[in-house]
């Protein structure tokens, strides 16, 4: 499976249950991850932007929306631009759901853990 898990990242954090969790589940199938800690090293605009259409998500469904961040941003405003929720959370990587697995040019979120299955 080494040419499966070269693919394989999960943006995580360790101090996350469902994102250790899920980490778990992905080593026990023999797959080791590249780990991106994303509230340390979070992925830029250009990779967000690409995450987010793997999942098929709008910026909106992919941000922690009961974070203070989020309230304290106002990105509740409706008018606000796909870019600029793209950016909010490049630069308040605590808004981004977690964990997400990215597998080639799929992804998926693991809230259950179990749901990254489906993209191997």
């Amino acid at each position: 499976m080494s040419s499966q898990s070269t693919a394989v990242v999960i943006y995580h954090n360790p101090r996350c249950s469902k994102s250790r969790a899920t980490l778990e589940l992905l080593k026990s199938r023999g797959i080791e991850p590249r780990v991106v800690e994303y509230l340390k090293a979070p992925p830029d605009a250009q990779e967000l932007d690409r995450i987010l259409r793997l999942l098929n998500l709008e910026p909106r469904e992919l941000m922690r929306r009961k974070e203070p961040e989020y309230t304290d941003a106002h990105l509740d405003d409706p008018g606000l631009t796909r870019e600029t929720l793209i950016r909010a959370m490049v630069q308040r990587p605590i808004l981004i759901e977690r964990p997400i697995v990215v597998h080639g040019d799929r992804a998926a979120i693991g809230r259950p853990p179990e749901q990254i299955l489906e993209i191997f």
